[in-house]
């Protein structure tokens, strides 16, 4: 039958800023796991952890319960505790903060790029001064934690140097990275190689680039910080050489940070499937830099430096707001009526009020410029490219361009 004068088209789907990519053989994948002996602390726990440090080249990995559990056991591995400073950026999600304050370290905030939202040598050499000043004069640095935003890589042997100097290691906060390759001197690093860092920490939360549900993933190069992380993972028991097989001892406090077997089933499959996700987002985010070109320079992609090949987690614009006579909120709604998803990354976390009533105001220009200008839009493997030209002309319409 002919639709009827009054019918009107479907209407398209909604498209999230972000979303998982669950197929058949993943959902094959948790139910073997399901069928099988062990649903925690099992061979496939260790199937996935190897799996996955042949995949970014480090020698050692430690599956844990979540991302922000990763950066937790970092901090015990390292003995960063009371007394002791760890500079991370402002514009990141809570957890990178949050962890220091967990062992009763103290946070000093760097400022980051105003157009990529990276910890630079910059940035990080001004928190460096301030660290040795003030109310923190005398304490030691025990860790800078660049984060590799969007999915963007960090000048990370720049930032090794400036730690060094100063006594610390670094600690690569990236979640949002994996998949993501900085050549620096002309060779190829894949985030969490551990060429630079103590540690480099995974999310796989629905949203990432491999998802889990929840699930996290530390790196590292260093057999010792390996094996303590592992024993913190599981309340810091260890088992004793030439003990009896029931025997255990437990010489430090740790956490219940493990993470099931069926979670790292679902891990194993996607990990699979990791190079083609990579490709698909990078294709995509080619489509956006094309497409997003004739809203310039109102609305322009944030900035990727140099030696940053991104596998982009998040597809961030960065937006004149005043020049195109609205607020974000008004852009926002506009682009959720048309069917697009978009969100914030991040509100600098120096501004939150538990770090404002700890450390006062801080003036950090870089963050509060980045604040004032991001969006993140619809980025995810199952999108069309379709679906970024519908993206493009929403975000265009939101803005009157």
């Amino acid at each position: 039958m002919p639709p009827s004068a009054g019918d009107s088209a479907a209407p398209l789907p909604f498209l999230p800023y972000g979303r998982q990519t669950i197929e058949d053989d993943d959902v094959a994948a948790v139910a073997a796991a399901l069928r099988a002996d062990f649903l925690t602390t099992g061979p496939t726990v260790e199937a996935f952890e190897a799996a996955f440090k042949r995949k970014v080249g480090a020698e050692h990995a430690i599956a844990v319960a979540n991302g922000t559990a990763t950066l937790h056991l970092a901090m015990l591995a390292l003995g960063i505790g009371e007394g002791d400073l760890c500079i991370a950026p402002s514009v990141t999600f809570l957890a990178t903060a949050n962890c220091a304050r967990y062992v009763g370290a103290e946070v000093v905030f760097a400022d980051v790029d105003p157009g990529s939202g990276l910890m630079t040598p910059e940035t990080l050499a001004e928190a460096l001064k301030r660290a040795g000043s003030g109310p923190f004069g005398g304490r030691r640095i025990k860790a800078v934690l660049p984060v590799h935003l969007r999915g963007d890589v960090c000048d990370l042997p720049a930032l090794r140097e400036l730690a060094a100097g100063a006594g610390a290691v670094l600690v690569e906060d990236a979640p949002h990275a994996l998949g993501s390759v900085g050549t620096f001197n002309g060779v190829a690093h894949p985030v969490g190689d551990g060429a630079f860092s103590s540690f480099a920490s995974f999310s796989f939360h629905p949203v990432k680039t491999l998802a889990t549900g929840e699930g996290g993933m530390l790196t590292t190069n260093d057999a010792a910080l390996a094996a303590r992380a592992r024993s913190l993972r599981g309340h810091g028991m260890v088992r004793p050489a030439g003990a009896e097989p029931w025997v255990y001892e437990m010489p430090e406090l740790g956490f219940n940070y493990r993470i099931p077997d069926v979670l790292c089933a679902l891990g194993i499959s996607q990990l699979s499937k990791l190079d083609r996700f990579v490709a698909r987002r990078r294709a995509l985010t080619a489509l956006y830099a094309e497409k997003l070109a004739a809203l310039a320079p109102t609305a322009r992609l944030a900035t990727s430096p140099a030696w940053s090949d991104p596998a982009l987690h998040l597809l961030t614009v960065l937006i004149d707001f005043e020049a195109a006579g609205t607020s974000r909120r008004a852009v926002v709604e506009a682009l959720k009526a048309r069917g697009v998803g978009s969100q914030v990354h991040y509100i600098p976390v120096h501004t939150q009020p538990y770090y404002q009533t700890r450390y006062g105001a801080l003036d950090l220009p870089g963050a509060e410029a980045w604040y004032a200008r991001c969006l993140t839009l619809p980025l995810y493997p199952t999108m069309a490219d379709g679906d970024v030209d519908r993206v493009v002309e929403a975000l265009a319409k939101s803005l009157s361009l």
